[in-house]
């Protein structure tokens, strides 16, 4: 069974010491905005991605470059940005111990430079993911994977290859009963199947068939999601990279959400996912049981002159309670406190 098992950055992006030991099963990555959790997960789905499909044997160097997309695609700018010069150092570790390494410096411009550790070692065993990004592309996807294979054009590859992992034909055989049960639980959300014509995406049900343009967004991610385990992509031993799973979605459609995660770390998929959202988040606590494989990640900045603008730090917690920092609960907390002041305040007068 295929696992990300650690993950070391220095003078990457954010970071400039990260040591993570992930979860086999689901890891909810937190912290404000600017502290790397999109990094993290881009950085792991590129090593993933040179496993498998078509970007099998791709150099990792070309496929950072391609999901991180810098300016005139010089891979020295993910480098973290000091007054001397530095280079940036990645390691990725597998389950069965392989372990994937990559360094480059500052002044890179060509992914040539790349210097590269163990790839043949891993890139013999397929790391089977997909990434789903904050924006929903389905409804865009019509065209899109033809004009960027003709245009140059400045965008990230991940939006590129969840369309081409959306594109895939229906898996056969016997369907499971894990991965019924989760399909089933998602057509009760989006209320029908997905449906393909040409390139274009219909939800199907009983009032016939809607085409994707035409749908909510949190009812496209859900679909997709659908799309993804009915065509394998999403299976026994896949890796998900979720970013911010809320977006666009109704409180309501959380609590199903965290379900069908649950449920797809049953399936035997690792998950990897960020949110900013404290009904989401506190959704892994309430449905947490003793069969749970759950780790919560926060980064943080280290305080300078009493200021967050040091290099990004991490803890781990298997709890949600051990969350530390948790700047998610902590704003739902003044809101109460201002909200409580305010009523206090009002009777007074």
């Amino acid at each position: 069974m295929s696992r990300i098992t650690s993950l070391k950055l220095q003078n990457f992006t954010a970071f400039e010491n990260l040591d993570l030991k992930p979860s086999s099963g689901i890891n909810v990555l937190i912290g404000v905005n600017g502290t790397g959790k999109t990094h993290i997960l881009k950085v792991l789905y590129a090593a993933c991605s040179i496993t498998d499909g078509e970007d099998r044997d791709k150099p990792f160097g070309v496929k950072l470059r391609n999901v991180f997309s810098p300016y005139n695609g010089a891979i020295g700018r993910l480098v973290r940005r000091k007054k001397a010069s530095s280079t940036a150092q990645i390691e990725i570790v597998r389950v069965d111990d392989v372990r994937l390494r990559a360094e480059f410096s500052n002044h890179a411009t060509l992914v040539e430079s790349t210097r590269m550790k163990n790839v043949s070692a891993w890139t013999r065993r397929p790391l089977i993911s997909a990434f789903i990004p904050a924006k929903e592309m389905l409804a865009l996807a019509p065209g899109f994977i033809a004009i960027s294979a003709k245009r140059e054009w400045s965008v990230e590859e991940i939006y590129i290859d969840i369309i081409k992992k959306a594109y895939l034909p229906i898996l056969t055989g016997p369907t499971g009963n894990v991965r019924k049960s989760l399909l089933d639980a998602l057509e009760n959300a989006i209320v029908g199947k997905v449906i393909v014509k040409g390139q274009t995406f219909f939800l199907k049900n009983s009032q016939g068939e809607l085409e994707f343009p035409l749908l909510a967004e949190g009812i496209r991610k859900l679909a997709l999601v659908w799309l993804l385990i009915q065509n394998g992509t999403l299976t026994n031993g896949s890796i998900l990279f979720w970013d911010e799973p809320e977006a666009n979605l109704n409180p309501s459609l959380m609590e199903q959400v965290v379900k069908v995660i649950f449920k797809l770390q049953e399936l035997g998929v690792q998950v990897f996912l960020t949110t900013h959202n404290y009904v989401l988040l506190k959704q892994f606590d309430l449905q947490t049981n003793k069969k749970s494989k759950i780790k919560y990640i926060s980064l943080f900045r280290e305080s300078v002159a009493g200021k967050p603008t040091g290099p990004v730090s991490a803890t781990e917690s298997e709890t949600y309670s051990g969350i530390e920092p948790n700047d998610i609960a902590g704003t739902l907390d003044r809101i109460y406190d201002d909200e409580v002041k305010r009523s206090i305040w009002g009777l007074a007068k």
